[in-house]
C-alpha cells in the first residue's frame, strides 16, 4: 500500500470510529431512566471547519466537530476528526521525528473527551492519530478520568485494553500502561490525572497493516469498555458533595490538558482549529 493509500486509510477508520461512538453515546442518552431523565435525550451537533489554505495549496485539510452538551448522561463530550497537512515551523520541526529532515507533514486521527453530569460516571478521553513526515506512525491510546474512583471500574477498563494489547504483543500493555501513568501526570499537584489505561506514541513497527490494526482495535476496546461502565453507573443518584468534589477534580484536568498535553500543544502549533483544540476542557469546573 502506498502512502497516500495508507493516509486515506487511516483517515477514513476514524471517520468510521466517529460514527461508532457517536451512536453508542446517543443510545445511552435515548436507554437513561434516572436523573435528568427529564430532559430531552442529548444529541451530536456537527460542525465542520477548515484549516487556513495558502495560495500555493501547500498548508491545508481541517476536520469535523461532534459536540453533544447538555443531555440526559453527558453534560458536554466531543467526538472530534481531523485531517490535516502543512509545514512545522523551524522551531516546532526540531521536536518531531522526521521533520529535521523535512518539515511538511500530514495527520489524521480522532479526539473524544466525555465529561459527565454524574460524579459516579467517570470521564474519558481516547485519542487515535497516524502522523506522516520523512517517517510515519501511530499513536494515541485511552484513559480514565473518576472523579470518585470504583476499584471494579478501573479494574475492568485495564482489563479491557489488556486485551487488546494481548491480541497484538505480549509486551504492549505493560508498556504502554506505564507510558500512561508517566504521561497522564500533573506534576505541579504530584498526582496522577485519572486511574490510567493506555498510551502509546511513534508506533512503527516496520509492519503498517499490524500497526494498523492495533490502533483500530483500541477504537474498539474503546467503544465496547466504556459505555458499558457508563450504563452500569448512569441512573444512580449522587450528592452534592460528590458534585463539588467532580467540580474540584475537573480543575485538575484542565490544568494537565493546558499545561502539559501534546495534543495541545502540536495542535495549537499547527494552527488548527481552536475550538476543537480546547473541546477537553470541562463545561464547568472549580479550584479549591
Amino acid at each position: 500500500m502506498h502512502l497516500q493509500e495508507k493516509k486515506q486509510a487511516a483517515a477514513d477508520w476514524f471517520k468510521n470510529l466517529r460514527d461508532q461512538i457517536c451512536a453508542s453515546f446517543e443510545t445511552l442518552e435515548d436507554d437513561h431512566t434516572g436523573p435528568m431523565a427529564d430532559r430531552a435525550p442529548g444529541r451530536f451537533e456537527r460542525k465542520t471547519w477548515d484549516r487556513t489554505n495558502q495560495s500555493d495549496g501547500a498548508e491545508g485539510g481541517g476536520g469535523t466537530m461532534s459536540i453533544m452538551r447538555g443531555g440526559r448522561v453527558f453534560e458536554k463530550v466531543g467526538v472530534n476528526i481531523s485531517t490535516v497537512f502543512g509545514t512545522f515551523t523551524e522551531e516546532f520541526a526540531k521536536n518531531i521525528p522526521g521533520a529535521d529532515e523535512d518539515p511538511r507533514f500530514f495527520a489524521t486521527g480522532i479526539s473524544l473527551v466525555a465529561h459527565m453530569n454524574s460524579p459516579r460516571v467517570p470521564a474519558v478521553h481516547m485519542n487515535t492519530r497516524f502522523i506522516a513526515t520523512t517517517k510515519s506512525w501511530f499513536g494515541g491510546g485511552a484513559d480514565l478520568n473518576a472523579p470518585l474512583p470504583n476499584a471494579e471500574d478501573t479494574a475492568a477498563f485495564h482489563k479491557a485494553f489488556q486485551e487488546c494489547c494481548d491480541r497484538h504483543d505480549p509486551d504492549y500493555y505493560a508498556k504502554f500502561k506505564k507510558w500512561c501513568d508517566e504521561y497522564f501526570y500533573i506534576k505541579h499537584r504530584n498526582r496522577a490525572r485519572g486511574e490510567g489505561g493506555i498510551f502509546y506514541d511513534q508506533l512503527n513497527s516496520g509492519d503498517w497493516d499490524a500497526d494498523f490494526a492495533f490502533t483500530q482495535d483500541v477504537g474498539r476496546t474503546f467503544n465496547e469498555i466504556y459505555p458499558a461502565l457508563v450504563r452500569k453507573h448512569m441512573n444512580e443518584e449522587w450528592t452534592a458533595e460528590e458534585r463539588e468534589t467532580q467540580l474540584e477534580y475537573r480543575g485538575y484536568y484542565a490544568e494537565f490538558n493546558l499545561v502539559y498535553d501534546r495534543g495541545t500543544t502540536f495542535g495549537l502549533k499547527t494552527g488548527g482549529n481552536v475550538e476543537a483544540i480546547l473541546m477537553s476542557l470541562p463545561p464547568e469546573a472549580k479550584w479549591p
